[in-house]
């Protein structure tokens, strides 16, 4: 990361110029707003009336030691298969968590460049830490994006929330947004014992709706895996998401689980 390729992502959250760098660790637009940039490799743009807070550091424990153990390979493998080929690519990796899907991404396109956005400041740090090609941004997907028009390529968004209508302004024309969500029996061993929350009804009906004004669909993969897990890397799976904040159930597992992945990932295309 250099404040020269963050500022190239960028527009000031207050007035949506575009932002500039500013020496050493300042970026800045022509109205005079200006913004510091973490050393760590990324810049916060939250609106000072955000209230919501992002991923807390044992979220994101539990995350890296569930996902670098492999156990989601076949998802990330969907993701990776999904982006097109292509050279000097631009992702926009939209609620990027630990950065985890992204650098799976990345790996066979040496050429692309990356920008890593996510409501916690913990999580843009792990996404960014050890790749010179992922920026870093910390902003809520629920407002307008502090990233320039068609400033991408591709987007992806797995398990994240989704703004439909600043996903299709950022992306370039001929753009295409991924998008991973949970079938209606993932995690359904976890859900039956109380362990995780539900997934809603139709989720991949609504997202299409959702979509539809933006977006057409234009290739989808379904993965379905069975896993089996010990008791601590369910404790990791539970801990990872919004499901360690709502546990119902009794999670002092002492034996190994199977448990079901069941996920649709899809492509979409940007429409004119």
């Amino acid at each position: 990361m250099t404040t020269v390729t963050l500022s190239a992502w960028l527009r000031c959250p207050i007035c949506f110029l575009p932002l500039e760098p500013r020496p050493p660790l300042s970026l800045a637009c022509g109205a005079g707003h200006s913004h510091d940039v973490n050393r760590r490799g990324y810049v916060t743009l939250l609106s000072p009336r955000t209230r919501v807070a992002g991923d807390d550091a044992a979220m994101l424990d539990a995350r890296d030691s569930f996902l670098t153990a492999g156990h989601y390979e076949a998802i990330a493998d969907a993701v990776a298969g999904l982006l097109p080929a292509g050279d000097e690519q631009r992702i926009l990796d939209a609620g990027c968590g630990t950065g985890f899907y992204l650098r799976r991404v990345l790996e066979g396109r040496p050429d692309a460049e990356a920008l890593a956005l996510d409501l916690s400041p913990a999580a843009v740090s792990r996404a960014v830490r050890g790749d010179d090609r992922i920026d870093g941004l910390v902003a809520d997907m629920w407002a307008p994006l502090p990233v320039r028009d068609a400033a991408a390529t591709a987007i992806l968004n797995v398990f994240a929330p989704r703004n439909p209508d600043e996903f299709w302004r950022v992306l370039e024309p001929d753009g295409c947004l991924v998008v991973v969500v949970p079938d209606g029996d993932h995690l359904s061993e976890l859900r039956d014992r109380g362990l995780v929350l539900g997934v809603q009804e139709e989720k991949r009906e609504r997202l299409l709706d959702a979509l539809s004004p933006r977006f057409e669909l234009d290739r989808e993969i379904p993965v379905r895996t069975t896993l089996s897990l010990s008791p601590t890397e369910v404790a990791s799976l539970i801990g990872m998401g919004p499901s360690a904040h709502h546990r119902t159930g009794d999670a002092a597992l002492d034996a190994t689980t199977t448990v079901t992945a069941s996920v649709h990932a899809l492509r979409f295309r940007r429409r004119d």
